[in-house]
């Protein structure tokens, strides 16, 4: 239901909190070089679709975190990088309900030739920022923790954001946010391993208006929201909810659903993103792309979220999940818990996950997304080409993708991503991971610049 379908989450008591003094601030690490292992996969990007509007120039691959799984990312206006992913540690104990491993958060002041630790105060986890991470117009950096967890009245999230003014040198927090979700039903799903999971996800981006409110995305339950999921019955598929806070983060009113259907993929739909065109004939428009467990969807906005369009299927270079001709023949064999998987609908379709997407200051917009070949057995076999992480590129507000880049095939990946424009406009960073959760081969997560060049008329 969320990062990983294998995972175990910590189902925790959520009414105590592991609350940290704001006073108390997480310190950069000057002396912790990172290192990577001598066995790294190198990879080279392919061109899957080109329209000739646009040109790409990568720069080096290179090593971010040796032991981390799906990344999530910022950059700041100073040109830091701050990258963040799962380890192989467990995390400290702790009442509130945390990620079932440890966050390593590395930052690079050198465009990312070099990566130091940052360490979160002792007894701490820090903050896991899937949840959103913005440097707002006045400088200030807003981090929330992905879990959003019942409040003491009815209808309340309570959040945690941690907050930087030295460009994350130091972090000052938690602090707990509330959030206003009319209908809210935090038990009546289990998470994807059918334990008890009182928490909804906040995912993704914040993003700031002219006026300076604030609009992020989490998926999660209201009452009614009780079908099952395809692959595990106490599973209930999520729906996407638009928030919006007027007082930079404290507080989150509910402003819309962004997408709720029945019949919708495998796990409804969830790990949204949002982000605002901020140029051409759709300026002001947003866009919401969302995971399902099958297909990726989309959804637009005109009107600063209030309504959306109905959610649309999306599929980029031709990789549609269920054309299962294209690699039944190559998974005849394979069973999961016993069962060969090309009898099971539920396992011989392809899945994308974890879509992402980026509005550049220069209009361009940039999605990235997973592909996996089959949805679950793509890490017992990862070698279909298709299988893999992918970028998108628009030049028309989102209405066709006329640039389709594939960064790794058959590999191991769990298909994660993560994109951010640097302080140098048209270019970004990049960062995805190889390896598994049980893989004996590594698990490291990579990143590389990559510069954007609009090809003059």
């Amino acid at each position: 239901m969320n990062k990983a379908k294998i995972f175990i989450f910590f189902c925790l008591c959520t009414t105590g909190l592991l609350i940290i003094s704001p006073a108390v601030q997480a310190q950069y690490l000057d002396s912790a070089r990172l290192s990577a292992p001598a066995d790294v996969v190198h990879n080279t990007p392919l061109v899957l679709a080109k329209d000739n509007k646009l040109s790409f120039d990568f720069g080096k691959e290179r090593m971010v975190i040796p032991d981390g799984l799906q990344p999530s990312m910022l950059t700041t206006k100073a040109g830091t990088i701050i990258v963040q992913s799962q380890n192989s540690k467990k995390p400290l104990p702790q009442q509130r309900i945390f990620y079932p491993y440890a966050m390593t958060t590395v930052v690079s002041r050198d465009k990312g030739d070099t990566w130091n630790e940052f360490s979160f105060p002792k007894g701490s986890n820090g903050v896991d920022i899937e949840g959103g991470a913005i440097q707002l117009r006045n400088g200030k950096i807003l981090a929330l923790e992905t879990y959003v967890t019942p409040g003491k009245a009815a209808d309340e999230g309570i959040g945690l954001m941690y907050t930087s003014t030295d460009d994350w040198r130091t972090l000052q927090g938690p602090v707990e946010i509330k959030f206003n979700i009319p209908d809210a039903d935090f038990y009546s799903s289990t998470d994807d391993g059918g334990r008890p999971h009182a928490a909804m996800r906040l995912h993704r981006r914040i993003i700031e208006l002219p006026n300076g409110d604030l609009l992020t995305t989490i998926y999660g339950w209201q009452k009614g929201d009780n079908e099952p999921a395809g692959y595990i019955p106490t599973m209930k598929k999520t729906r996407v909810m638009l928030f919006r806070s007027k007082d930079k983060g404290m507080n989150w009113d509910y402003v819309s659903t962004v997408a709720a259907e029945k019949g919708i993929g495998t796990e409804g739909f969830g790990e949204p993103v949002i982000n605002r065109v901020n140029k051409g004939v759709h300026e002001g428009r947003l866009i919401s792309l969302m995971r399902t467990g099958r297909e990726l969807y989309k959804t637009i906005s005109d009107d600063n979220g209030k309504t959306w369009n109905k959610p649309e299927p999306i599929v980029f270079a031709g990789r549609d999940v269920y054309a299962t001709d294209q690699w039944k023949e190559m998974f005849k064999d394979t069973k999961r818990k016993g069962e060969l998987i090309v009898n099971n609908p539920n396992e011989i379709i392809g899945a994308v996950v974890d879509p992402d997407l980026l509005s550049l200051r220069s209009g361009i917009l940039v999605a990235a997304f997973g592909v996996r070949i089959p949805a679950r057995a793509n890490w017992q076999n990862p070698t279909h080409p298709w299988n893999g992480n992918y970028l998108a590129f628009s030049t028309d507000g989102g209405d066709t993708w006329g640039n389709i880049l594939q960064l790794t095939s058959g590999i191991y990946t769990t298909h994660y991503m993560a994109i951010e424009e640097t302080n140098k406009d048209n270019n970004i960073f990049v960062a995805y991971d190889f390896g598994h959760w049980t893989n004996k081969t590594g698990r490291y997560t990579y990143g590389r610049p990559l510069t954007i060049s609009m090809k003059k008329k």
